[in-house]
């Protein structure tokens, strides 16, 4: 059923009104007495406009004109003569008098759009293809049906897709400079609420406590990491269209995150997480999220998102996505001749992993803490961390990495080793996973070649460098730090 919301029939009804006369057009949506300015507030109008440069009446034309494409065969042909988009223009269908489909009169559309109705469907290769309506049953029920089919997909459209309106440059197109790898992040974005205090109190009591809010999420923090380490991030999340989303997203621009491929959900509310951290650097988190800020399927299969899979040096997913999304990312990878290296961190309630099993073989880096590790075979009971890792990779992935307490114990093809803490002021920072897999990505798309122990070390010293109250992707290390960190433990020994 197309949903009836107050944005899809005000949307709808202004479509219906300006589709009299000549059609839909820059000039008329300035020059008209209806109020157009629902449909000029639509978030994939502005965003077209905000990305093109243009106004947003110059917007609204290229905007309908891609999404009246995702309308069945029918509802494209009676909006296209309706509005005169010129849908058909680009591709003249044999015998087909384009003057009459979009003649100046909208009497003179319906009627040709009515007596062809057999031969439009046919140059489109519907199939099968409805009963030929009256002109009067298009002005009725047909426009209807097909006005509120077109204002559904303006009305909660989200940023990304397959037409120009909310379509990044394509990404295997981008020419990365030396050194500089392609890394595409799936994960959360959130708006971290933190409280700094002694203890988390137990029940019936309470403490005392700082607060502080910050941009966060697992997906967000991992891909400001690598961006702070020199490499071309992109970031694919879900936001709300809200304050919040939009604080979200200029933050990740101006830490060089390309957000291109953020998905943002019109009248949603940008997920918060509340973060407890104490004085020994330890956190607990709160996840407020609401369900419809998340990916889809559906969201997979968009063209620009398996073009940024397929071109990227390296993909790091998080666990915050439903299943059947994580499912989707791996098995895209795995269909690749080429494949980009895949981290994967887990969490500790995954829904059903058995379902990822048969993907894990295109897994190079699993990370994550024991109770992480632990999630994913839930069917061993009090099994040790090592006996864990080997049974993920008896799975099929190639690196198995325990990181916490800023240590960081792997098992892999090429090297089994526990990497000790560096000398640290805290016990634990709640940026470090999120440092660490940035600084091994970095150090994996530099050498192009497997991680070996100096690399482990190196993203081990990441973590340290973390250590920090507050804002906790601004706590992401830079390169230089890094070594520094490294530099120091080695002059000691």
């Amino acid at each position: 059923m197309v949903p009836q919301d107050s944005a899809t029939v005000a949307v709808r009804n202004i479509l219906t009104r300006l589709g009299k006369r000549s059609g839909l057009s820059s000039d008329r949506l300035r020059t008209t007495e209806i109020d157009v300015a629902p449909l000029l507030d639509l978030l994939v109008v502005r965003q077209h406009a905000h990305r093109a440069g243009i106004e947003r009446e110059d917007a609204v034309l290229p905007v309908v004109r891609e999404l009246a494409r995702h309308l069945n065969p029918s509802s494209m042909l009676i909006v296209d003569a309706v509005l005169s988009l010129g849908l058909l223009r680009e591709t003249t269908p044999p015998g087909v008098d384009l003057d009459r489909l979009y003649a100046p009169d909208l009497g003179e559309r319906r009627e040709y759009l009515a007596e062809h109705w057999q031969l439009l469907h046919e140059s489109l290769c519907a199939n099968p293809i409805p009963p030929a309506p009256s002109v009067r049953s298009l002005r009725g029920t047909q426009e209807w049906r097909a006005f509120t089919e077109l204002a559904g997909l303006l009305a909660n459209e989200s940023v990304y897709g397959s037409g120009p309106a909310h379509t990044p440059s394509p990404p295997e197109t981008v020419a990365a400079p030396p050194v500089r790898g392609i890394v595409t992040v799936f994960g959360d974005a959130v708006i971290d609420h933190i409280y700094r205090v002694d203890h988390v109190p137990p029940v019936g009591t309470s403490t005392p406590g700082n607060f502080e809010e910050h941009p966060g999420g697992k997906g967000l923090n991992r891909a400001v990491a690598a961006a702070r380490l020199g490499l071309q991030v992109r970031l694919i999340t879900a936001v709300g269209d809200d304050e919040a989303g939009r604080r979200v997203l200029d933050y990740l621009r101006a830490e060089n995150v390309d957000t291109d491929l953020v998905k943002v959900v019109p009248y949603a509310p940008t997920p918060v997480t509340a973060v407890l951290i104490t004085s020994t650097g330890a956190a607990s988190n709160i996840g407020c999220k609401d369900d419809r800020i998340r990916l889809s399927t559906q969201d997979l299969r968009s063209p620009v998102i398996r073009a940024a899979i397929s071109s990227s040096d390296a993909v790091l997913v998080t666990f915050e996505q439903p299943s059947a999304v994580i499912e989707q990312v791996m098995a895209a990878v795995r269909r690749l001749d080429s494949r980009p290296l895949l981290m994967v961190h887990p969490a500790p309630k995954v829904d059903l992993p058995q379902y990822l099993y048969q993907y894990l073989g295109v897994v190079d880096y699993l990370a994550g803490t024991s109770a992480d590790l632990a999630a994913m075979v839930p069917e061993v009971h009090a099994g040790s961390t090592a006996d864990n890792a080997q049974r993920l990779r008896a799975l099929g992935v190639r690196s198995v990495c325990a990181i916490e307490d800023f240590q960081c114990t792997v098992w892999s093809d090429q090297v089994n080793v526990a990497i000790p803490p560096f000398p640290a002021a805290l016990e634990d920072s709640p940026g470090a996973q999120a440092a660490f897999a940035a600084a091994l990505v970095y150090r994996l798309v530099s050498t192009r070649r497997p991680a070996g122990e100096q690399d482990y070390v190196w993203a081990t010293a990441a973590m340290v460098a973390t250590q920090s109250f507050g804002d906790v992707p601004g706590a992401m290390p830079l390169a230089t730090e890094i070594d520094r960190i490294v530099r120091l433990a080695s002059e000691e020994h």
